[in-house]
């Protein structure tokens, strides 16, 4: 225990020693980057902390989970943020970075979140399968022949007699976001399985694979909206027959104006994310930088906050807000994780 508390006093005092060296004082609110999806969740911790603690309520930035980690992993200082959040987990080439910038992290996992295709209450009912949503989406597509060519069709009901008969339009976020990337591995990656001979060049060349599932026509079928979901509804109620694709959080608090597309037979619900029916979902995490721990006022116990059963538990705020809670043995394990300031090692 005695040489614990010695290493984290050490860790501490190089941060303050770091963090003091460009100017007198550090400064006294914490600063938090990343994922627009988990943004609603950490702005609403960050305001009850402000409320019910003596630190300033922390500001919290919308960038993406690229966008934060960019920023999070450049160094160690008062310029740099204090914590990330990611809607997914940080990459090995994003550790890195980190590691050789001199942060050191702590991963914190706070739930989970579905991937929703939502369409205005007013536009046609979708239900897809992930081999649809890549037909839509993809850049190219095997023929009849299984060679790729590109994309041809236009309209849904191209794709799929069932499907509306409507222009493909699709709102989605960019190449930075966590959403966009979960939903290019989950969504896009299964419909390319369901091809043999794109099954059989996963097993061949998964590099070469992904190269395929993961490239997104660019002939105006798909438009990156940016890092802003609450622009993205905005846009869906403006035009009924275009899709959006956001987080599960956006669609329950906006559930008066927009409706989730049913993927593989299973409805965008909180019962179906949780029990992991709806197959379009992911992990939700934020990240710490160790170095700034003692001397940006406040971070253990923002830290706390986040992580007591108040916030994010069954019956937490948090739910309230959209997040589909872990289930308690692992909350309480990451819990133990979070406050005790455990380092990432990948």
């Amino acid at each position: 225990m005695r040489k614990h508390r010695l290493a984290f006093a050490a860790l501490a005092l190089a941060g303050a020693v770091i963090l003091s060296a460009g100017a007198a004082h550090a400064r006294d609110q914490i600063r938090i980057v990343g994922s627009s999806t988990v943004y609603p969740f950490s702005t609403t911790v960050a305001e009850q902390f402000g409320k019910s603690t003596k630190f300033p309520t922390p500001v919290v930035e919308s960038t993406g989970s690229g966008g934060g980690m960019k920023l999070f992993c450049a160094g160690v200082g008062e310029q740099y943020p204090d914590i990330t959040n990611a809607s997914r987990r940080i990459k090995k080439s994003e550790f890195e970075k980190c590691t050789k910038n001199g942060v050191a992290i702590t991963e914190v996992k706070i739930g989970f979140d579905g991937i929703v295709l939502g369409i205005a209450k007013s536009g046609p009912d979708l239900v897809l399968s992930k081999k649809q949503i890549f037909l839509a989406l993809a850049k190219q597509i095997p023929d009849a022949a299984g060679n790729l060519i590109d994309n041809p069709y236009s309209t849904w009901d191209q794709i799929d007699p069932s499907l509306p008969k409507m222009k493909i339009e699709v709102l989605g976020p960019p190449p930075t976001s966590g959403t966009r990337d979960a939903f290019v591995e989950l969504a896009m990656e299964g419909g390319a399985k369901k091809f043999e001979t794109l099954k059989a060049l996963r097993k061949s060349d998964k590099k070469a694979f992904k190269a395929v599932a993961h490239a997104i026509r660019e002939d105006g079928a798909y438009i990156e909206a940016g890092e802003n979901d609450n622009l993205i509804i905005q846009k869906l109620q403006a035009n009924p027959k275009a899709v959006g694709i956001f987080g599960f959080s956006f669609l329950d608090q906006n559930a008066d104006k927009i409706k989730g597309a049913k993927v593989e037979g299973a409805d965008p619900t909180f019962e179906n994310i949780a029990s992991g029916d709806y197959g379009v979902s992911r992990s939700l995490y934020f990240y710490v930088k160790r170095q700034h721990v003692g001397t940006i006022p406040g971070i253990e116990e923002f830290v706390a906050e986040f992580t007591a059963d108040r916030a994010w538990g069954d019956e937490g705020y948090l739910v309230d807000k959209g997040l589909i809670p872990l289930p308690a043995v692992d909350r309480k394990a990451m819990r133990t994780q979070a406050t005790g300031l455990a380092p990432l090692s990948m």
